[in-house]
């Protein structure tokens, strides 16, 4: 299993407008093969900062969804970026599995 997980900082006022153009990924990540769970979400506490969170069966899954990255607006919109990618190797369930 491989965990994508950090956050992003842009500009308080174009957060709504940044997570309104990433509803698409979001979707298409969650109908990809080995996608296990996928969120790009506002921060409760930080105006600007917008939390990622990917949890994908293996790493060739992830290569194979990541294509390009962010289309060239997002990334002039990000001020700066803190995401990294984790191999894991064991998981152990604290609450029971929910179905949305």
């Amino acid at each position: 299993m491989v965990i994508v997980a950090g956050h992003i900082i842009v500009e308080p006022q174009q957060r709504e407008s940044y997570l309104a153009g990433c509803v698409s990924v979001v979707e298409q990540a969650r109908g990809t093969v080995g996608c296990l769970d996928f969120a790009i979400t506002a921060d409760l506490v930080v105006p600007g900062r917008i939390n990622i969170y990917e949890r994908w069966e293996s790493r060739a899954d992830v290569e194979n969804f990541r294509g390009s990255g962010p289309s060239d607006e997002q990334s002039t919109a990000i001020l700066s970026a803190s995401v990294a990618e984790y191999d894991v190797a064991g998981v152990r369930s604290l609450i029971g599995e929910a179905t949305v």
